[in-house]
C-alpha cells in the first residue's frame, strides 16, 4: 500500500496493531514529497520527536490560523534552532472538526485522516527556517469554532528535547480573526 501526496486524492486512515496505516484510493505512486518524506509516508510515522538515536534538533512552528464560514486558513513557518540541521521533517495539523471530502492541498501535503493533514517542511538548516506552509482547508460543515493542533509527525530521525515550541493547540472562532501561535 502506498501513500500519495497529491492534490485531490482520497486518503483514509486505519489503526492496525497500534500503527497508523494510510490508504489511498484512485491514485498510485508518490509525488509532491521528497524521497525521504515519501518513504516515511509509505511506512507510517517514525519514532516521533522525542529523544532517540540520531542528531538533535529543536524544531519549532510559528504561524496563525483563522476560521470563516467553514474555511480554515493555516499558515505555518517551521524553523530549527539546532544543534543539527535536518534534511526534512513532517508537520501534522489535526482539527476538532471533520474536513470536507475534497481538499486542494499545497504541494508536499497529504490528507492523513478525516481531521488530519501532514506536510513536509523542506530542509531545516541550523538556526534557519523551512518552507512556508499555507493551507486553505474546507470543513465538512460550518462550525462556530475549531481547535487546531499542530505538532511534528516525523522529525527526520532527530531527537528534540524541547517539545513546547512544536506542539500547539489553537482555538479559532468563526469570526475571520487571525490567531497566532
Amino acid at each position: 500500500m502506498e501513500v500519495v501526496a497529491v492534490r485531490r486524492c482520497a486518503v483514509r486512515s486505519v489503526v492496525v496493531a497500534g500503527l497508523l496505516v494510510l490508504g489511498v484510493s484512485g491514485v498510485s505512486g508518490v509525488s509532491g514529497m521528497s524521497g525521504e518524506a515519501a518513504a516515511v509516508a509509505r511506512s507510517g510515522p517514525g519514532p516521533g520527536p522525542g529523544p532517540g538515536p540520531g542528531p538533535e534538533a529543536d524544531v519549532a512552528y510559528h504561524g496563525r490560523v483563522s476560521l470563516s464560514q467553514g474555511r480554515l486558513r493555516v499558515w505555518v513557518v517551521p524553523q530549527n534552532e539546532g544543534p543539527a540541521a535536518l534534511p526534512n521533517a513532517t508537520l501534522r495539523v489535526r482539527l476538532s472538526a471533520e474536513l470536507a471530502d475534497r481538499q486542494e492541498l499545497a504541494q508536499g501535503c497529504a490528507r492523513a485522516g478525516l481531521r488530519e493533514v501532514v506536510c513536509e517542511t523542506g530542509a531545516l538548516p541550523l538556526h534557519g527556517r523551512g518552507r512556508h506552509i499555507g493551507l486553505l482547508l474546507e470543513l465538512k460543515e460550518p462550525v462556530p469554532e475549531v481547535v487546531v493542533r499542530i505538532d511534528t509527525w516525523w522529525n527526520g530521525g532527530a531527537s528534540d528535547r524541547d517539545l513546547s515550541n512544536n506542539q500547539h493547540a489553537v482555538l479559532a472562532l468563526d469570526t475571520g480573526d487571525s490567531y497566532a501561535f
